[in-house]
């Protein structure tokens, strides 16, 4: 008599996602996905390029080449771009998020662990996760960049860290919008394109760089909506820095702060199920 032996298989498709369950194993799926993106990042440096060599970049060219030609009523205009420079760089570095899902979903990662008993949405946390603490890295070159050319906030250290937090709790939320994108993108090279369609106009069309009072009625009603403007007249706020769109008599300028955790909030709520839902039924075609 021949004995036959049975290889077990691993389950594949939709329902190995479901394999895991509970909040505990959850945690431990988003904590290895972060991980993996981190270690990514640390076999190619040159990918944190945009939030490193970006922002210094940025503090010099835009200090120095539009410091002179700004007025700032209040004070200088590198205390008044520092908070603008923090808010363009996180918006425009968001990207990275809709490239790397993206190349993810083409290059066969996410067929791979979806052979997994895996949490499936543990892929997008462990992604804006990682891209998060890419920002925070962003952070410190923006500040060290502003430092050493002069800038300084003239608020306690609390309305700092503050800052520090609303900038970057908007930075997270933006960060599921971009993953949207990666999810609808035919490959890296597209989700880099929508990125840059969406999120340079997004950080340009704000009071960043410039004042708002000086752009066409028009632009300027939107700009002052803007939620890239909230943030950042929020961020100059809790630094102590000038100010100028707090003349400005619409809610959001006179209201920052609150105006950019209601942004944050309501672009999270909207785009992280957007973004899992637009995920599921990618990886079940």
């Amino acid at each position: 008599m021949t004995a036959v032996a049975t290889i077990p298989t691993t389950p594949a498709g939709p329902a190995a996602w479901q394999g895991r369950s509970g909040l505990g194993s959850r945690l431990h799926d988003v904590v290895v996905l972060t991980r993996r993106n981190l270690v990514h990042i640390l076999r190619e440096p040159m990918q944190l390029s945009d939030v490193t060599v970006q922002p210094i970049l940025f503090t010099m060219l835009f200090i120095y080449v539009l410091g002179s030609g700004v007025p700032i009523a209040g004070g200088s205009y590198k205390e008044f771009a520092v908070a603008g420079l923090l808010a363009l760089n996180l918006t425009t570095s968001s990207m990275g998020t809709a490239v790397g899902l993206s190349t993810d979903l083409t290059t066969g990662v996410i067929d791979r662990f979806r052979t997994l008993p895996m949490w499936r949405a543990s892929v997008l946390v462990g992604r804006t996760l990682a891209d998060l603490l890419s920002a925070a890295v962003c952070v410190l070159f923006v500040m060290v960049s502003g430092l050493a050319i002069g800038w300084r906030p003239h608020a306690s250290a609390p309305s700092i860290i503050g800052a520090f937090a609303v900038v970057l709790f908007f930075t997270y939320a933006l960060s599921w919008a971009c993953a949207c994108l990666g999810i609808v993108a035919k490959g890296p090279e597209s989700g880099a394109s929508l990125g840059l369609i969406v999120l340079f106009p997004l950080a340009f069309v704000s009071n960043a760089l410039v004042p708002t009072r000086g752009m066409p009625a028009w632009l300027r009603d939107v700009a002052d909506w803007n939620p890239v403007s909230a943030v950042t007249a929020a961020v100059r706020d809790l630094f102590g820095n000038p100010n100028p769109s707090a003349a400005i008599h619409v809610w959001p300028m006179q209201h920052p702060v609150l105006a950019s955790l209601a942004w944050s909030v309501g672009i999270l709520a909207v785009f992280a199920p957007l973004a899992a839902y637009l995920f599921r039924r990618r990886t079940t075609e």
